[in-house]
């Protein structure tokens, strides 16, 4: 019998733990690696064994986004003024200026990755975002020499210049948008989509003051049951770097989320709802 209960006994020792804490265990631990000579968001970071990453249309915006250039790893995000973030958040830094000024938050870096992307493709007349106000500001009047005029509530077009098609007068555009364009009016423009549809390019929003807004950048899919995981990249206040989110929930799987989230989808910085997910 004292046999029979030191088995028990080491039998209670190792399996107890196992149930003892107040989370929820992870299901299925994954090892996810990363190739720190990757420079881009798809060869960066690995998936799990058992996933495979989607492959988009040549020239879409998803496929600019997974092509999205990163600084080496182990890179740190800064502010717009030089200072660093602290805050130890990001498993990557998007390759892409920040401006001079505290003007690229969240919802204009999202703006930001959309408008270059149409404007590599040369797509300018898709180019253009509602302010706060409701006021539509399309680049191809921009390029066409016209400026925003603002008096008071009263925002209006006028002809100031011949045409305006630099890169560098692209970006003051963008400037202004990010001035008068933010979480509130992008969420009124984007349209609402389901989780189990979910797209590289979907962005989950959530408008007002404060409010946030992070994109999807990269996608993988399990081969067996289906089920989706995905990156995100945001910017966050002041303006800073932007830069690949960390899972904080579940370390074993970051810096991938698992489409499998419940209502709540939980991030470094901000916590999103299933229903707020939408597209351009």
């Amino acid at each position: 019998m004292p046999y029979r209960k030191s088995i028990i006994f080491l039998l209670t020792v190792f399996i107890l733990p196992s149930f003892s804490c107040g989370k929820t265990p992870v299901k299925n631990s994954v090892s996810v690696g990363r190739d720190s000579s990757g420079n881009t968001v798809r060869t960066r970071f690995s998936v799990p064994s058992g996933y495979i990453k989607v492959t988009p249309k040549k020239n879409s915006f998803a496929d600019y986004l997974q092509n999205l250039p990163l600084k080496r790893d182990g890179a740190k995000v800064y502010y717009y003024d030089g200072r660093e973030k602290t805050k130890d958040v990001h498993a990557g830094v998007v390759d892409i200026d920040i401006g001079k000024k505290d003007l690229q938050q969240c919802a204009d870096a999202i703006m930001r990755l959309r408008a270059e992307y149409l404007y590599g493709q040369e797509l300018y007349d898709d180019i253009h975002f509602n302010f706060t106000s409701g006021f539509n500001a399309e680049y191809s009047k921009w390029r066409e020499g016209y400026r925003i005029i603002i008096n008071g509530n009263k925002v209006s077009w006028s002809k100031k210049f011949g045409e305006s098609t630099t890169y560098e007068e692209f970006r003051s555009y963008l400037d202004i948008v990010f001035t008068y364009a933010g979480t509130l009016s992008l969420e009124k423009e984007l349209k609402p989509k389901k989780i189990s549809e979910m797209e590289i390019g979907d962005v989950f929003i959530k408008g007002g003051s404060p409010g946030h807004a992070v994109i999807v950048v990269d996608m993988a899919v399990n081969e067996k049951t289906g089920e989706k995981i995905f990156l995100l990249a945001q910017s966050y206040m002041p303006a800073q770097n932007i830069h690949i989110l960390k899972n904080p929930v579940n370390p074993d799987l970051s810096p991938w989320y698992s489409s499998d989230f419940g209502e709540t989808l939980e991030t470094p910085e901000w916590s999103f709802k299933n229903y707020q997910l939408k597209y351009f």
